[in-house]
């Protein structure tokens, strides 16, 4: 969720990429949710961090406590953000009564992407 309102928000002021300690598939109720603001992230995927490593990144933010523990040490002069954002997952289902938890979750990363935007991030 973070990557497609990121890139929303910013338009191509920055290369965005998803990635983490433990990648998987995008969350069918993270896709739900972020179409009903119409941000499609359908097609994002979550990548092994070790392969941005050597990558020259300038940010890292980390969005769970797990992978602020877990993220390794990037070369170079990396500002390293860590957001402590709940994980809404409770199962892999899409259907409705599990949807709230991901509207909060996607709530509450926009207003910390538009914080990072407006202090120049």
């Amino acid at each position: 969720m973070a990557e497609g309102i990121l890139r929303d928000l910013a338009g191509h002021r920055y290369e965005v990429f998803s990635a983490g300690t433990h990648p998987t598939r995008v969350h069918p109720a993270s896709i739900k949710v972020m179409s009903e603001w119409g941000i499609d992230i359908s097609h994002h995927s979550s990548d092994l961090l070790d392969d941005y490593i050597e990558s020259g990144m300038d940010t890292v933010i980390t969005v769970c406590d797990s992978a602020n523990r877990l993220c390794p040490t990037f070369p170079g002069d990396i500002e390293r953000l860590h957001w402590p954002i709940s994980d809404p997952f409770v199962n892999w289902s899409d259907e409705d009564h599990f949807l709230e938890p991901y509207r909060k979750t996607r709530d509450i990363i926009k207003q910390r992407i538009k914080e990072f935007l407006e202090e120049g991030g």
